[in-house]
């Protein structure tokens, strides 16, 4: 009977002393290549997935602070190029950028163990990821190819629903979450396929990070001969080092453009002294975020 209460006290003393883990909303669904990201960029510490359905969910998820402290979103790939309604999510947002990282994307089919190539009528998986896979489905035509809103969440459903005749596109850590075997690895038809994501949290909760040099704008200009060049001049001036320029319509406002841009600050010259040498020169400036270059992850 001692052993039982210390052994009920130290679970109690280790419960009072434990630490919350991260809460990270991720759009998508456990075994989600967000949720690799996430686990990649938070290493060793818990973590607590939060799914969101569309970025949008997560986003206002995130904003409102009352299931999730964080926020991890998919803002390009090698592949698919930029993804522009999550550039306008966050320029309206309350959030910030503060942190990326990269992962290189492997897709693999899965199939309920067993299965074989002949036995599948359909494969469900996001669209990004079946149009990374269409060479390697060619081969098999009289597969149909159904988009869905995750992949870890179709190879969820083909375990829960035991679909015998359908297949899913996704990760590794999803077939092993659903117990699910891989019929195919790597059967992206590009290799070199790497998505970057961006780490968000609201701004009233954000640490300064010191040594930060990576920085994130959004901004318009006169529609005027000259305007971006003008921006793009004193940025050079202060050793701004471009990494993206991304332009987006102004809604509104016919054959004018807002401009995202990333650079890296690699002078002597401060990137708040580059910032405000272009403020006189840009409208609507918002800085999206400062934070440190991502690293880079195979999985």
């Amino acid at each position: 009977m001692l052993n039982d209460t210390n052994s009920a006290s130290g679970t109690l003393a280790q419960t009072k002393g434990a630490v919350r883990p991260k809460r990270i909303s991720i759009q998508g669904y456990a075994g989600a290549f967000h949720e690799i990201a996430a686990r990649h960029c938070f290493q060793n510490e818990p973590l607590e997935i939060v799914p969101a359905h569309t970025f949008s969910e997560l986003v206002k998820g995130v904003e409102h602070g009352e299931n999730t402290d964080i926020g991890l979103m998919a803002i390009e790939n090698t592949l698919a190029g930029s993804l522009m309604s999550n550039y306008s999510l966050l320029n309206e947002s309350k959030l910030k950028i503060t942190g990326e990282v990269y992962l290189r994307i492997k897709q693999n089919l899965l199939v309920l163990p067993g299965q074989r190539i002949e036995d599948l009528t359909e494969v469900h998986s996001h669209p990004i990821a079946i149009a990374q896979c269409l060479e390697y489905f060619a081969q098999y035509p009289h597969i149909r190819l159904v988009e869905t809103a995750d992949t870890a969440l179709s190879a969820k459903i083909v375990r829960e629903q035991k679909l015998s005749h359908v297949g899913a596109i996704a990760s590794t850590l999803a077939a092993d979450l659903y117990d699910l075997e891989i019929l195919a690895p790597g059967i992206e038809t590009n290799k070199k396929n790497h998505t970057r994501f961006l780490v968000l949290e609201r701004e009233n909760e954000i640490v300064q990070q010191p040594d930060a040099d990576k920085v994130s704008l959004c901004f318009s200009v006169n529609h005027e001969v000259g305007g971006l060049y003008r921006v793009l001049g004193v940025l050079a001036a202060y050793n701004a080092n471009l990494t993206k320029i991304q332009s987006a319509p102004i809604i509104g406002k016919p054959w004018e453009y807002m401009f995202f841009l990333d650079f890296v600050s690699e002078g002597q010259l401060s990137y708040e002294q580059a910032i405000e040498a272009i403020r006189p020169l840009t409208h609507d400036l918002n800085v999206m975020g400062v934070y440190h270059r991502g690293e880079h992850y195979e999985y």
